[in-house]
């Protein structure tokens, strides 16, 4: 007897029933995409859900599980189909991050002496199954990975020809420790529907379907703005409020902490503020733009990591055209900035408004090109400490560049003017 959950009505159905009535919820998982299945399937009970994953394919199956909740995919795994569940204990038992936990049985695998007949008559055979075929997979008697089978190869060559005739030698291939990041870089120019898994001794494991990759880098990149910010990569939409909470506040206690650094350079200013209050109106003005020249060295720093363009040496190179780029933004917006405090001075009779304008200027200049170094070494530290170089990396930039800025106006008008 198995029951059901949906459109918001539990539902018993007998025994004598339930093999129509899995086969209608199979047949309604199918016509969806994986994500949509699994909230299909998220509410009904296990026994269930465990009924519907056996009469799939095994492929389709695990997609499927891949995103459940862990603690239920826990439960469901003991009791799924041997090949199925033993696939998924397999892919547990790598790392978080790494191709073996989006690993796939590979299909196909035959040897190099089978002939092209008898590979095709293989394929129809599992086609029975439901099992698509995108590549073959020729391996040796220790199931080493040979070569690779394309399937418009096989269909056009002689019935007579084996495999190792037509099979694709040292085909490329992952390690299940091959982190998802590293295994995205490797795959920016092949563009290939599969990948084959082997082990560090060449041993077939399983495949790992191209599309799947390339959602795991799409939910990267849209994950680092918020991680940028403190906002943890597993929060969407629909996180419950304690859950979000908890991912936000200790960032936000933390910028706090870096604001009250940039409070005290300012406070050891109070006297220079005092005595020339119209300088004050500028601070904002020279954080905002240090800031934004700041994001911009920092945008194109974690690009440049999350692409693999960083290379021995190239650290140096990046900081010099960032630190080139910054004097010359800083040029310009200087010569505005300071047109832009020599009007003001003047119309408010500010004493040595030429003086004030220099100082605006000179300010501004050395805040850009310190903000543009900042955007790049900020990353690069964090990396180099083991960090995520993307976590929060804008309120350390936030800190150095108000830091940065703020001291270096009310120091220059400290001694200037």
């Amino acid at each position: 007897m198995l029951h059901s959950k949906h459109d918001g009505h539990e539902t018993t159905v007998k025994s004598a029933d339930s093999k129509d009535w899995i086969r209608k919820l199979a047949a309604s998982v199918v016509r969806r995409a994986p994500m949509d299945a699994t909230n299909f399937l998220l509410v009904e009970p296990n026994d269930t859900v465990i009924a519907v994953l056996s009469t799939l394919e095994p492929r389709l199956a695990q997609k499927i599980l891949r995103n459940f909740p862990s603690e239920r995919s826990e439960e469901i795994t003991p009791h799924l189909p041997a090949n199925l569940g033993q696939q998924w204990e397999l892919n547990l038992s790598y790392p978080e991050d790494t191709i073996g936990r989006l690993m796939e049985p590979a299909y196909g695998i035959l040897k190099k002496e089978v002939t092209v007949a008898e590979a095709i008559d293989h394929i129809r055979e599992r086609d029975k199954e439901n099992i698509i075929f995108t590549y073959g997979y020729v391996v040796d008697e220790g199931k080493k990975l040979l070569g690779v089978i394309v399937m418009r190869d096989l269909l056009l060559a002689g019935p007579g020809d084996t495999l190792g005739d037509i099979m694709i030698e040292n085909p490329f291939c992952f390690t299940p420790e091959t982190s998802e990041r590293q295994a995205m870089l490797d795959v920016v120019h092949r563009h290939y529907p599969l990948y084959p898994v082997c082990s560090s001794e060449g041993v077939l494991l399983g495949i790992v379907q191209g599309y799947v990759l390339f959602e795991e880098q799409a939910l990267e990149v849209s994950a680092q703005p918020g991680l940028m910010v403190g906002v943890d990569d597993e929060e969407h939409l629909s996180t419950p409020v304690p859950t979000c909470f908890s991912y936000r506040h200790p960032w936000l206690q933390l910028n706090l902490l870096t604001a009250f650094i940039a409070a005290f350079v300012v406070g050891m200013f109070e006297d220079t503020i005092s005595r020339i209050v119209v300088i004050a109106a500028f601070l904002p003005v020279l954080a905002g733009q240090s800031g934004n020249t700041g994001c911009q060295a920092l945008a194109v720093t974690l690009r440049g990591m999350t692409l693999g363009e960083f290379k021995i040496g190239f650290e140096s190179r990046l900081i010099m055209k960032e630190l080139k780029l910054g004097a010359l933004n800083g040029a310009l917006v200087g010569i505005t900035a300071a047109l832009g405090m020599l009007a003001y001075a003047m119309l408010t009779d500010a004493p040595s408004a030429y003086v004030l304008a220099l100082v605006v200027f000179l300010a501004m200049f050395g805040s850009c090109i310190a903000s543009g170094v900042a955007g790049v070494m900020i990353p690069l530290i964090l990396k180099r400490f083991g960090a995520d170089p993307v976590t929060a990396s804008t309120i350390f930039l936030t800190t150095a560049t108000d830091v940065l800025s703020m001291g270096l106006l009310l120091g220059l008008a400290s001694l200037l003017v």
